[in-house]
């Protein structure tokens, strides 16, 4: 049955210090994952108490090579984007191909709850380290593997990106202007998504090992994490299915009165089916002559393009006037669905999210002090800590293969394999 040392340790350190013990401080999870998708849904249970072991190749990471870097200096240490996805983890640097890094590998399943992948289907079978092999070690021990297409099947080996995940999930071609082409979502959103979708996966299979005494080989496709996803697809997907109609792409702020995305005195602001509503947008602008108007009250005209122009036109100049939280405040005070764009120095400068002691603080060895997101919600016990921040290349090599119990004579040869890059 799973391993429970981890969680013992937490429990002595709770019993020493008065820190209280986090709801997954029992689990370890020995991860193999790479790039944004696994390292964020392994990243949600390291934050909740779990003890990651991420094993990295040497060279580490690929996501150690991605920006932004602090002070815009691309170092292995430095990336942003690599230390966000991996808090509170343990790096171990472990050669794969050869025999000694098989051996640790092997060594640290037997003390695992959940291994989780994202290597190309079929990559760690060729090595030899596929389902079998963590059978072999645990038979209580899951394994979930995450790909593009899953395991199997006529698309298993198809390259994925960004765009072409977000794209396959359903929902691009309903995004952007109607005269131009469909946009997706911006920067890594949907590997974020997909990892947040991941999770549960994570935490099922663990259950179903507990419950059961047996593991599983469970597959996870992203593909299929973005088409079962909730931004819009079920209503559009069910649509379509029912009546062949298509979700068109809207041009923006051309339609409704207002709907879409409007300039203002320092920004954006973005309307969502405020239209359907004149009474409250009348409310927000505080019932100025023009837009009294009884022709803009007709149900008919939010489509109608002459009658939106115009009083399209009239309500820039209201928008421009006024700053995006100014915009928002009227908003709100009237009821009218509406939302500001925040830059990035908005959100870190905002005075909710300062207020709700969402940034938290870590001191890295390369980094220093680094400000970061926080807790993403409130537990009333046993929610996110920050115990550790994200570790060096290779950090806790030594440490965790001596708890794993592995002679002296393999982790030295981890060690120096693990230094050749």
């Amino acid at each position: 049955m799973p391993n429970h040392r981890a969680g013992a340790a937490a429990r002595l350190t709770t019993q020493l210090t008065g820190e209280p013990m986090q709801a997954l401080d029992d689990l370890v999870v020995l991860d193999l994952t790479h790039h944004i998708v696994g390292p964020y849904a392994t990243k949600l249970m390291a934050d909740l108490g779990a003890d990651v072991i991420q094993v990295e190749r040497p060279g580490g990471d690929v996501a150690r090579r991605l920006g932004p870097f602090q002070g815009d200096d691309p170092h292995i240490e430095k990336s942003g984007l690599f230390f966000f996805l991996n808090t509170n983890k343990r790096s171990v640097v472990l050669d794969l191909r050869r025999e000694s890094g098989r051996d640790a590998l092997a060594l640290l399943a037997r003390r695992a709850d959940l291994v989780v992948e994202n290597f190309a289907p079929g990559t760690l079978d060729r090595l030899g380290l596929g389902w079998k092999f963590f059978q072999e070690i645990k038979p209580e021990l899951p394994l979930v593997s995450i790909s593009n297409f899953g395991q199997d099947g006529p698309y298993r080996d198809y390259r994925l990106t960004e765009v072409v995940l977000y794209g396959f999930g359903g929902e691009m071609y309903s995004m952007g202007l109607t005269d131009r082409e469909p946009v997706k979502m911006a920067g890594t959103a949907a590997c974020f998504e997909s990892g947040a979708a991941t999770a549960p996966a994570l935490m099922a299979a663990i259950m179903t090992s507990r419950q059961s005494g047996q593991g599983q080989h469970v597959d996870v496709a992203l593909a299929e994490t973005q088409a079962g996803g909730v931004d819009r697809r079920h209503a559009t997907a069910i649509a379509y299915q029912f009546s062949g109609r298509k979700t068109l792409r809207t041009a923006g702020a051309g339609t409704g009165m207002p709907q879409g995305i409007y300039p203002c005195a320092d920004g954006y602001v973005d309307f969502t089916n405020a239209g359907i509503r004149p009474d409250r947008v009348l409310d927000m602008l505080s019932y100025p002559d023009w837009a009294t108007d009884p022709r803009y009250q007709e149900p008919t005209a939010r489509f109608n393009a002459a009658l939106i122009e115009e009083w399209n036109g009239n309500f820039l100049v209201w928008c421009l006037e006024r700053t995006k939280r100014e915009v928002w405040a009227e908003a709100r005070r009237a009821k009218v669905m509406c939302g500001p764009l925040f830059t990035m120095e908005d959100l870190f400068e905002d005075e909710h999210f300062r207020g709700r002691g969402f940034w938290t603080r870590a001191s890295h060895a390369v980094m220093g002090e680094v400000e970061l997101p926080g807790r993403p919600f409130q537990m009333s016990e046993g929610g996110w800590q920050l115990r550790r921040p994200a570790p060096l290349l290779g950090e806790h090599t030594e440490e965790v293969l001596q708890e794993a119990g592995a002679s002296g004579a393999l982790i030295a040869g981890v060690l120096e394999e693990g230094a050749q890059k």
